[in-house]
């Protein structure tokens, strides 16, 4: 039976001001965990959904590469809610535009004739129901949601009408998100389609495309990583412990493997803050620089990123940095790095399972060509330009992203309301 409460949100239409409170029931009540089993041989590499091929971030779903050999796939209808239970917190929840099967891995959940379909969409493409069902997750490798704790689930909902007037102005914002998020991929695309031109392909030391002004030059000269470096700052083995202190907090930033990512430092991943005196003890007299190459060796390997002031900043664990010769500037070689080639070679180079890494004798052996500083600078520019449009662009989505966090948050009544 639906209980009744009190329950508002903090921001309603203008239209459902003032009306009846929402109603909370569990989602099992409202909503239908279909359990239909079809054999696989009724599906189609078209129309068939596992864990692997569900988009993370809430991002869809990409056509799948293989299918089970044998056995049955749960169907799943237009309009189903189709939620990967492997894994939650990687928001993989896609709602269904046609009819097909799902592994075993993946819940589809159906609305009931209380819920329409787009505002239950809305419930469980939210971050609100994924950290639920990450605190009944099982498993610390690879998490999976309890599904009776998800029949559990508080399922807010108002009246059909105010459930549509959300769900349209959510799927406006989806719209936006999915548009903008195109834009960035093709961005990066492009990219990957340029680069693959004005870089000799395996084999070869002359590029596809070049600027009208080297067309005559001499062909990309072939070097060892290690002999385009003056220096590797490797600090991997120290931790503040060894040297018999704490972090201490302070106002200098720690950088490990997890806030370097392509192109940027990410300060929004966890970042341990250094005193004055942790950082003279641990740097010692290193002299890092504005521009010099901070890279992951290892989980995860082959992020890079120049540094993009004079900051002080600690190297923690899993983090080198790279001093460049006089033959490479440092914006052509990181583009290198970042490139197909040079990361397929490391990854053929490292070791491990779980967590890959290198070490710094195999990375000095991978082969790099270069052309004449003049055209490094050239290609770095050019390269660089479309960096800034992409950036831009994935700023924009991020933005976007975090409107409609915010906008759902709003519209939805609290989780405290719910629980007093």
């Amino acid at each position: 039976m639906s209980e009744q409460k009190k329950l508002v949100p903090k921001l309603r239409f203008p239209e459902f001001r003032g009306r009846e409170g929402w109603s909370t029931d569990d989602l099992g009540e409202v909503a239908q965990f279909v359990n239909e089993k079809v054999s696989v041989g009724r599906v189609t590499l078209k129309n068939y959904v596992s864990t692997e091929n569900i988009l993370a971030d809430y991002g869809g779903v990409a056509t799948a590469s293989k299918l089970p050999t044998a056995g049955s796939v749960t169907c799943y209808r237009k309009d189903d809610i189709l939620v990967s239970n492997i894994r939650p917190y990687l928001k993989k929840v896609w709602v269904a535009d046609k009819e097909g099967g799902a592994s075993n891995d993946v819940i589809v959940i159906r609305a009931k004739q209380r819920l329409r379909s787009e505002y239950l969409a809305c419930l469980l493409k939210n971050d609100a129901f994924i950290g639920y069902v990450m605190t009944g997750a099982k498993g610390v490798k690879m998490p999976r949601g309890d599904i009776g704790a998800m029949k559990a689930y508080s399922a807010l909902h108002p009246t059909p009408a105010e459930q549509q007037k959300i769900a349209d102005c959510l799927s406006s914002l989806d719209e936006l998100i999915t548009a903008q998020a195109r834009k960035v991929d093709a961005l990066k695309t492009h990219k990957k389609g340029l680069m693959q031109q004005l870089f000799p392909r395996e084999g070869e030391t002359q590029p596809r495309l070049r600027f009208p002004e080297f067309n005559s030059a001499d062909a990309w000269k072939e070097k060892s990583f290690g002999d385009l470096l003056s220096g590797i700052l490797d600090f991997r083995g120290r931790t503040p412990n060894k040297l018999g202190m704490d972090w201490g907090g302070g106002g200098i930033a720690s950088l490990s493997a997890n806030n370097v990512k392509n192109g940027f430092i990410d300060y929004a991943a966890e970042c341990n803050m250094g005193s004055e005196e942790l950082y003279q003890r641990w740097m010692g007299c290193v002299n890092l620089e504005k521009g010099d190459i901070i890279f992951t060796m290892e989980a995860p390997l082959g992020n890079a990123t120049l540094l993009p002031d004079s900051e002080k900043y600690i190297l923690s664990q899993r983090v080198v940095a790279f001093k460049t010769c006089s033959e490479v500037l440092n914006t052509f070689l990181v583009q290198v790095i970042w490139g197909e080639e040079f990361q397929t070679a490391i990854n053929q180079l490292a070791t491990g399972s779980t967590a890959k890494g290198i070490n710094q004798k195999a990375l000095k052996t991978v082969q790099v060509k270069l052309p004449c500083p003049k055209e490094q600078q050239r290609i770095a520019d050019s390269l660089t330009s479309l960096d800034t449009l992409i950036t831009a662009a994935t700023q924009e989505l991020e933005t976007l992203k975090t409107h409609k966090k915010g906008l759902m948050q709003q519209l939805f009544p609290s989780a405290e309301a719910v629980e007093a």
